[in-house]
């Protein structure tokens, strides 16, 4: 048996702080397979059949961390029956959906997906950012009013939603309907409180001691469930737990073998089977940290959830709730090992097995025909560069601090000595505004420098000044997706798009997302609740945005505020089609 190194250092390094009334109008004509049960392109639309339907009891909005719809797809035939293949084959599937936002992050995603507003409008640009006058660094869901209940609370941990400048699903309901329960579950801070929105609750988990806990934002101390569920440390379960292979090997041949020298390796660490806390003496905060890394980091999340649903009796009564769990522990694998990997197709196998489980719990808890399962995902994911360029794709590292070198070179020959460019800042550039101001410059002359200097390096494709952004130019290639990642008062002005299959890091190995190319955009809007949503692929183009009107449609009652969406073009509901 290999060791994953008990999932420690590298990895560690890379896991964020964790504490982790109106109807809209008739829905758009989709497009189905041909196999499907959906109405014909003539049949009436989904929107007259859910007006007479009650709205469910419970909501369950799942998201798969740094999940790329291509996994999904290329591994339909090994899944259960019941699992993700719930949604395939019995529920709707939107293969065409994607963010149309440039800068595609955990954080933006999550704040994207249950207000239908994207990062302009949101506020949510990045997981962290730089102040654009201070510098000071902000992290998205850091406020420093408040604190972890019963646990440690860094200075930028995240502890409300302070920084979202939008309405959820969630919210709107809450203040119609006050009875009805909204929370939100990861294990990652910023996946639990974005899309609670601001009158929800929140619980994430603890990486110090495997423990969930919410923050004084939402109350002043945890309700009997969480303690009795904390209590019990369910998390010391998974110590010395093997991570198997669920399928023989010939079943991974299309995947990446382990064990590449590009792969994250913590001394012996990247090959299957491996063993969680292997070379420890017992579980301690390196222990509870590293679960999230693994399978393991998804069963303890459902478990809690679980924990949630018969704690908070979710679903028990004429009001609808809303309980979003967001599954972290794909994009921590997918990170470590890139998703081309046979570590990540493994991974996503187990958590089709735990979906499964849990979709079954909850069928006997709440009854089939009483609740409804939206799944999607904050973001794709590149494929490993090293990896990639052995496929003879054009695929580097963009080093950040040659960027740096490079941008205050080209300025300094442009306005005279001084370090014109600060910092980055999301997917920007932030600028000493100060020294501009005292050289006299229009900072506008500024920043169109920088972005044609930035144009002219290796490995990017694109730059952007405020004027462009601001603008209304439709046609430029990824302008549009900048734009949208853009917020006036948040970001840096200058924004710039690395060249697709390249990575904008110093570090050697595994892989990341954060671009406005395909495979980060391209993620699963998958639903099940056939009396709400019908069933069979749609191939029309949709984004995540629209999942938030849709939500509101079902749950009658306005979209949120800042909406950018449209309800999804669902198929005919099954109660009508009959």
């Amino acid at each position: 048996m290999n060791p994953l190194a008990s999932f420690s250092s590298p990895l560690a390094v890379m896991l964020p702080r964790l504490s982790v009334l109106a109807l809209a109008a008739t829905l758009a004509a989709c497009s189905t397979t041909a196999n499907s049960p959906a109405a014909a392109p003539t049949a009436p639309s989904a929107t007259a059949a859910q007006a007479t339907k009650a709205p469910p009891k419970l909501i369950v909005f799942l998201v798969v961390d740094g999940l790329p719809m291509r996994q999904v797809t290329a591994y339909r035939e090994q899944l259960q029956p019941d699992g993700f293949r719930r949604f395939l084959d019995q529920g709707v599937w939107f293969s065409d959906a994607r963010y149309a936002h440039g800068h595609t992050v955990t954080a933006a995603g999550h704040a994207t997906m249950l207000t239908g507003a994207y990062p302009q409008r949101s506020g949510i640009i990045s997981n962290e950012w730089n102040d654009a006058q201070t510098f000071a660094p902000v992290y998205n869901t850091g406020d420093t009013a408040y604190r972890y209940i019963d646990h440690k609370t860094d200075p930028l941990a995240g502890t409300s939603p302070r920084s979202l400048r939008a309405e959820t699903v969630g919210d709107v309901l809450r203040g119609l309907q006050p009875a009805s329960k909204v929370i939100g579950i990861s294990g990652k801070d910023r996946g639990a409180i974005l899309p609670a929105g601001h009158k929800g609750s929140a619980y994430m988990y603890m990486s110090e001691d495997g423990q969930f806990a919410s923050s004084t934002y939402y109350m002043q101390s945890h309700p009997q469930w969480v303690r009795d569920f904390n209590a019990a440390k369910p998390a010391d379960a998974f110590f010395g737990k093997a991570w198997a292979p669920l399928l023989p090997e010939a079943a991974y041949a299309g995947s990446v073998p382990d064990g590449q020298p590009w792969q994250y390796n913590g001394g012996n660490g990247n090959k299957l089977p491996a063993v969680l806390g292997a070379q420890m003496d017992g579980p301690g905060p390196r222990f509870y940290g590293n679960i999230l890394p693994s399978p393991f980091g998804d069963e303890l999340t459902l478990a809690f959830a679980r924990a949630a649903i018969a704690g908070e009796q979710l679903g028990a009564d004429a009001q609808t709730d809303i309980l979003s769990i967001s599954l972290s522990s794909h994009d921590y694998v997918n990170h470590a090992f890139g998703p081309e990997s046979r570590l990540s197709h493994d991974h996503f196998l187990h958590l089709d097995r735990y979906l499964q489980g849990f979709f079954r719990d909850l069928d006997a808890k709440l009854g089939r025909d009483n609740y409804l399962v939206m799944l999607t995902a904050d973001h794709g994911f590149a494929d490993s560069p090293a990896w990639a360029k052995t496929q003879g794709r054009d695929a580097d590292l963009l080093n950040p601090g040659v960027v740096m070198s490079q941008l205050n070179t080209g300025l300094v020959q442009k306005f005279g000595p001084g370090r014109w460019a600060v910092s980055f800042s999301a997917a920007g550039v932030l600028f000493d505004h100060k020294l501009i101001k005292e050289r006299g410059l229009a900072p506008s002359a500024v920043h169109e420098e920088a972005a044609r200097l930035l144009r002219g390096m290796d490995g990017v494709v694109a730059a952007f000044t405020p004027e462009q952004l601001r603008g209304s130019d439709s046609t430029t290639p990824f302008l549009d997706a900048m734009r949208k990642a853009w917020h006036p008062e948040v970001s840096a002005p200058v924004q710039f798009v690395i060249k697709p299959n390249w990575l904008f890091s110093s570090r050697v190995g595994g892989s990341s997302h954060g671009t406005p190319h395909r495979y980060d955009q391209h993620v699963p809007i998958l639903g099940w609740g056939p009396a709400w949503l019908g069933r069979g692929e749609v191939k029309t183009p949709v984004e995540v945005v629209d999942i938030a009107p849709t939500l509101a449609q079902i749950l009658r009652v306005p979209a949120p505020a800042q909406s950018q969406g449209k309800p999804l073009p669902l198929p005919l509901p099954q109660a009508a089609a009959r």
